[in-house]
Order: C-alpha cells, then structure tokens, then sequence
C-alpha cells in the first residue's frame, strides 16, 4: 500500500522514534520535580526550546510547547480575544481556514464577539486588500493560515502581515503554519508575525506535540489553568519525549528543505499534468501552489467512492482536511473559492513527502487512470 496523506499526518524520522524512546526509558521525571530527575527532564526541555528558538530565528521565551496545532490555534486566537477580562470586539479570518481555526472563531461569535470572514479569490488565496478593507477600529486579531491544507494555496503572508503593520499596528496576526513550515520559507520576525502555530506530527515528529510562538511583550488568556507551567500559559507536565521528538524533526526538516522542495515540485508537476491528462479529472488550479499538495476533482462522483476505488488500487489518498473528511457534505474551502456543488463534492486530496519517489508517482498515476476506467464502466451500466 502506498501512502499519499502526509498533509493528514507523516511518519517520524527514524532518528527521532530512537530519541523518543531512550528518553522515556531514561529520562522519565517530572520536569517541575526538584530532585535529579526532575532537573534531568526540565534541561532536556530548556534545550529542546532554545535549539527550537535558533530554528525560528526567535527567542526561548516565545516558544510555548502545547499538545498540537489544534490546541495552538485555540489559545492563540482565544487567548488573544478573551485577555483582559475582555468578551467582545472584532476579528478577521478567513473560510479556508483549518477546522482548528474556523470552528474557534464560531465559538468566539457565541461568546460575543464578531467576525468578518473574508473569502478567497478563485485561485484560493486571500486578498491582502481584502483583509486591510475589513479591518474596523475595534479589530483585535487577523488570523490566516499560511498553505491551505486542502488545496495547497500558498497565502500571501508576507504581504498581509506588513500591510496590516503598516495601518494598524496594534492589531495581532496569527499564522497556523501546520502545512507551510519546512515545505516554504518563512520570517517570524521579517514579517511581523506575533502568533503562530506548528504541529510535530506534519513535519515527520510525534503526534500529540505542537507549540505557539507568542511574540516577546504579548499578553494571551491561558486557556488551562493548573500548575503555571510553560510561563503560565499551558499549565500540565510537559511532555519531555514529545518535545525533543518535535525539535530533532525541526532541525531535520528544516535542514532537507532546499533539496526536498525542488524533489517535491518535481514529483508534484508529473502528477499535476498526469492528471489534467485523464478525462473526467479536472485539476484545481490555485497560484500559488505549495510543493507536497496536488488537489483535483471528479465531478460528479463523490469523493469517497474516488478514494476507495483509489485504496483498491493500492493508493491512500484524502478528501478534505482529515479533520473533516468523515463529513459527507461538500468542501467549506472549495466552496468558497466558487465551485458548484458538483466540483466541491468530488474533491480529493494527494500529498507528497520527503519519502517519495518518481516510481510511485507513477505507480498514482497508474492507479488514477485505472480508477477513472472503471467507475467510467459502472457509470455505463
């Protein structure tokens, strides 16, 4: 079987499953323990975050370890929102953003808050324009993900950050950088991000490990009270494994990234035009593209019969973000860039990794033109 969903999750570098494990057979003690091996787990952490700070290009003290992106966006956007005791005002995001973010600031217009939810162009990235045009003098926070899980959209950050900067300086951008770390470059500090959010297990790390960078000076609301760890803002016993697990993938991908993204646009660019190549399939064209995601549609057949039929074929593949894909109703995210019902039913999602190599790319697309063929044949019956 041949896996194509590293957007949904990666396996973990070898090297990081063997620190993984040597430290929680070695180093098992509660890192706010005061005995040695207590102090034994808290080092490991304190350079864990400081190795993560050089890769960032950030300091020690803005790296918040949390269990993932999920839990990321959340305090991000609702510690933002709620500090100061405060319960309303106004925030930006967008509607291609990840279920972590877009469910977050639903919650938040219970609360009593109001949100401008900004669609994107038919290319699938948002208007820097746009975002600056919605921004009110209660604004508190502009929240837009950098690649679009389920297209590969590559979001115009940069420029968003700095037009906002520009205008409105006091208004704070969170970034959910789950699908753009490792795959694009990027400058915490260069663009002005005061948020953002990663996830070890997409970047070939442990799943259940993530972090928040909040910017040096920036006050958030804890969303977990407890014993104050984590500066305060994520009380609960770090997880020591987890945590120098996340940071070894860092530093790995981080180094393979110049050559993984020219492998990457290679094997990417096969399948795009393979795929424009099959009748009946119709690429998703959005501009720009990120390295590892190719999404196309079949109209007219729904996409878990493609992914199946797929699967048979010897082919894991995705429909919408995983955290969706058990919803059979169409993509929020196609939907709002203009598809029709149709389109946005059919969508499926290919993913690439560091892993793979021509061969099974066009193992794919074997597998494709098959898939086609014969859910063709039981159309004709």
């Amino acid at each position: 079987m041949k896996y194509f969903d590293y957007a949904a999750t990666t396996p973990p570098y070898p090297e990081v499953v063997r620190a993984m494990s040597q430290i929680m057979d070695k180093h098992y003690g509660n890192p706010s323990s005061l005995h040695r091996y207590g102090e034994e787990s808290e080092r490991l952490i304190r350079r864990a975050r400081e190795v993560t700070a050089g890769i960032l290009d950030v300091q020690p003290a803005e790296i918040i370890w949390t269990s993932g992106a999920t839990e990321s966006n959340n305090l991000a956007i609702k510690g933002a929102a709620l500090r100061k005791g405060r319960m309303q005002g106004h925030l930006i995001t967008t509607m291609i953003e990840h279920p972590s973010v877009y469910e977050t600031f639903r919650q938040l217009e219970l609360f009593g808050f109001e949100v401008s939810y900004i669609n994107p162009q038919p290319n699938g990235t948002v208007s820097p324009e746009d975002i600056l045009a919605a921004i009110r003098p209660d604004t508190i926070l502009v929240s837009v993900m950098h690649v679009n899980n389920e297209t590969g959209a590559v979001q115009p950050i940069e420029q968003i950050t700095r037009l906002i900067k520009s205008h409105h300086p006091r208004v704070l951008v969170h970034v959910d950088g789950v699908q753009g770390f490792g795959k694009i470059p990027m400058s915490l500090k260069e663009w002005g991000i005061d948020l953002y959010s990663l996830s070890a297990h997409k970047l070939r790390g442990p799943k259940g490990t993530g972090l928040l960078y909040v910017k040096l000076g920036l006050e958030l609301l804890p969303l977990l009270a407890g014993g104050g760890q984590e500066q305060g803002y994520r009380s609960g016993t770090e997880n020591a494994a987890g945590i120098a697990g996340m940071t070894k993938a860092l530093r790995l991908i981080t180094e393979q990234q110049p050559q993984q993204y020219k492998h990457l646009c290679r094997l990417r660019d096969t399948l795009q035009q393979a795929i424009c190549d099959i009748p009946g399939l119709v690429l998703t064209e959005v501009i720009p593209v990120a390295p590892h995601i190719i999404h196309f549609m079949y109209p007219g057949m729904k996409s878990e019969v493609v992914l199946h039929s797929l699967e048979q074929q010897g082919c894991l593949v995705s429909t919408q973000s995983a955290c969706s894909s058990r919803k059979s109703v169409p993509s929020r995210v196609l939907t709002a860039m203009g598809m029709d019902r149709e389109h946005a039913g059919s969508g499926i999602r290919i993913s690439l990794g560091d892993k793979h190599t021509s061969e099974d790319v066009e193992y794919l697309i074997g597998a494709l033109r098959q898939t086609v063929q014969s859910l063709r044949s039981l159309e004709r019956r």
